[in-house]
């Protein structure tokens, strides 16, 4: 019985994927793999659930960045078409992250809409770089408990910016983006507290945990 030059030679390395091929539009790949009718009903159940969280998310993000809520909707539709047509998965889809608000409402503040637009492409441009040179495997050394402590800080960072509009609460002046200030000027306006607004959040925050008692797995199921 005879050995095959495969056996012999051991397992064939993996090809790896040339610069067209790793960076060709998602556009281009959906076209080329075809979409059929199951996909299609897949993908607008996907878009329609991403775009119920998307629409409120980034008009919160807007007003927190101290710009009217329209500037958020024209951002998010422009961003989710641009993230569609040249993304580079037909899995993927494209929405605000609510981490950026506080980076973004800082931005703002500090160097203007001018400011967050200029960054915004240079941070782009420094995505781009990172995908031409391979730097996203590096991020597997980044300890676990720091990755943890980032995202619990935007938590509660996130959590402080909406304490003004949960209970109702009337500054003098406008809302510090920095922590500290944020929760001292927060409490130096307990005596404005709205209860009609304190009620509405109550109920807000009551029908989610039910819903998510009731179906937990919604919308997949």
């Amino acid at each position: 019985m005879s050995i095959t030059s495969d056996h012999a030679s051991g397992p064939r390395p993996l090809r790896q994927p040339t610069f067209a091929e790793l960076y060709l539009p998602k556009l281009v790949t959906v076209w080329r793999e075809g979409c059929g009718a199951a996909d299609f009903r897949a993908d607008a159940f996907a878009g329609l659930t991403v775009a119920i969280v998307t629409l409120p998310l980034s008009m919160a993000i807007a007003i927190a960045s101290g710009v009217t809520p329209d500037r958020g909707l024209y951002t998010a539709v422009v961003g989710g078409f641009i993230v569609s047509l040249l993304g580079g998965s037909r899995f993927q889809i494209g929405g605000p992250a609510g981490a950026f608000i506080v980076l973004v409402a800082v931005t703002a503040e500090r160097h203007g809409v001018d400011g967050v637009i200029l960054a915004t492409m240079m941070a782009g441009m420094v995505l781009v770089a990172a995908g031409l040179l391979r730097v996203g495997t590096y991020i597997k050394f980044i300890p676990y408990p720091v990755t943890v402590g980032f995202t619990a800080g935007i938590a509660v960072i996130i959590f402080a910016s909406q304490l003004r509009d949960l209970s109702g609460i009337t500054l003098a002046g406008k809302e510090p983006s920095e922590f500290v200030p944020k929760l001292l000027a927060l409490a130096a306006g307990l005596g404005t507290i709205n209860p009609s607004v304190v009620v509405v959040a109550l109920v807000s925050i009551a029908i989610i945990g039910v819903l998510r008692v009731w179906r937990p797995s919604w919308p997949a199921s």
